[in-house]
């Protein structure tokens, strides 16, 4: 990626819509949509001042109209990118957009790779790592809590955050090298006390950020929840009956489904990600056996496991199976079909299994509330003062700045000396940086926006 080059690249969604979006950025970009463009009284794109909306039209090769637009031009350093930044707003057809697209690529722009203009905003000091990755968090939030943690993270809060961490420690650094400077002042055990203390302080800290990163990571990628139960328990119609869709196939016949069926649902502002899967029985037919092993492979992996027993039927083997596979994870069992008359007992459930038993109909929507509500418990209530941890680089940087700090704290406590403390110290520093983008490789930054839609 070259930052003198203005690239381009459609930024609205594919498909047909009132309005398309192409965006380029670039030191060339006004220059390029004028070599396109025609307004009607013949006046230039850079011969307007910033901030200022132009009707006319784009035009082919040929000097023949493609479309009449809009076009909206930001200069530099007033734009999302800091730099020049023009905004062609035409009708929304996938063969308009890409025919334009085509023109401003023939007048001198280069195609966006994903993610680039908000790498070039982060390039151009626009916003820190954090906030780049947080519009991403924006764009794909599935609740309206999850795209209000993403728009704290945006606002710069988690950067301050940070920021804050980084200067206690470089503020115990300071002290320390100044210990370092001074040999003759005696490091006794009272000035050894008070770095511990100041190290547990920013210890404590970074566990508060960690023990979110589970949040971080439900409300950006949804709590991964699977529906288990042997066939014809209700699993497909309690997916369907959840995203208020008709996604399964139910029928009387067992071994409907045979594969896994996802689905995002919002239980109380909380992205749940929801796994139908194959019913689990002993199947002669290799194609069912499939998604058998791969419902048991998904109940190992999952962070809930909603399991399902028919509540107007004995249990049977298969049942007790589905309580030996859930025994050691996190689950709620559900007892179905309640509006029918009853052979399985709360009670009964209870002599076999630990977990949380919710008995429901789907036909009646009876327990569902109860079923939603437990839903939400287990993640819990959402602290928005706090910050949260969304992705994994993030986790591992503050468990690496963890253990610096643990081991700067063990140097102080064995009396290792003063300088094994500073080095500890200014590593932590150094991860940190990593936070914010003070001290990112490239290959990093690289990985950070490939995973970036291309117009953003």
């Amino acid at each position: 990626m070259y930052l003198e080059d203005t690239i381009s690249a459609i930024s609205t969604a594919v498909g047909n819509a009132g309005i398309g979006i192409i965006r380029l950025s670039g030191k060339n970009s006004l220059e390029v949509a004028d070599k396109i463009f025609s307004a009607p009284n013949h006046k230039t794109l850079k011969s307007v001042s910033d901030r200022k909306i132009i009707f006319g039209h784009i035009l082919d090769s040929d000097g023949e109209v493609l479309d009449e637009v809009i076009i909206l031009v930001m200069r530099s350093p007033k734009s999302y990118t800091c730099e020049d930044v023009v905004e062609i707003q035409c009708h929304g057809g996938a063969e308009v957009l890409r025919n334009i697209l085509r023109r401003t690529f023939e007048a001198g722009a280069r195609p966006a790779e994903r993610g680039e203009f908000t790498k070039r905003a982060y390039l151009n000091g626009r916003l820190d790592i954090s906030q780049a990755q947080a519009v991403m968090d924006v764009i794909q939030a599935k609740t309206s809590t999850a795209l209000k943690v993403a728009q704290t993270q945006l606002a710069g809060k988690s950067a301050e955050k940070f920021q804050e961490l980084r200067q206690k420690i470089l503020k115990l650094v300071a002290h320390i090298e100044a210990l370092i400077d001074f040999p003759e002042d005696e490091i006794d055990d009272l000035i050894e006390r008070e770095i511990i203390r100041k190290i547990d302080e920013q210890l404590e800290k970074i566990s508060e950020l960690q023990n979110n990163r589970a949040k971080g990571k439900i409300l950006r990628e949804g709590l991964e929840t699977v529906i288990v139960g042997k066939p014809n328990v209700g699993k497909s119609s309690l997916l369907n009956f959840l995203t208020d869709t008709e996604r399964a196939i139910v029928t009387e016949i067992p071994g409907t489904t045979r594969d896994t069926i996802e689905e995002f649902i919002n239980v109380e502002g909380i992205p749940i990600k929801i796994i139908d899967t194959a019913g689990i029985r002993n199947s002669e037919n290799i194609v069912e056996q499939i998604g058998i092993d791969k419902t048991k492979n998904l109940i190992d992996r999952a962070e809930l496991v909603l399991a399902l027993f028919d509540s107007s039927k004995i249990l049977s083997e298969e049942d007790f199976e589905i309580f030996n596979l859930i025994e050691n994870k996190n689950a709620l069992v559900l007892l179905t079909k309640k509006d029918l008359p009853q052979k399985i007992s709360v009670e009964e459930i209870e002599k076999i299994s630990d977990k949380k038993i919710i008995p429901i109909s789907v036909k009646t929507g009876d327990g569902i509330k109860i079923l939603e509500r437990n839903i939400f418990e287990i993640v819990g209530e959402i602290d928005f003062e706090n910050i949260f941890i969304p992705t994994e680089r993030e986790g591992n940087i503050l468990r690496q700045v963890s253990e610096h700090l643990s081991q700067a704290k063990n140097s102080v406590a064995e009396h290792l000396g003063i300088d094994f403390v500073s080095i500890d110290l200014t590593a932590a520093l150094e991860n940190l940086s990593e936070l914010t983008g003070g001290n990112v490789t490239e290959d990093i930054v690289d990985k950070i926006f490939s995973t970036f839609c291309v117009g953003k």
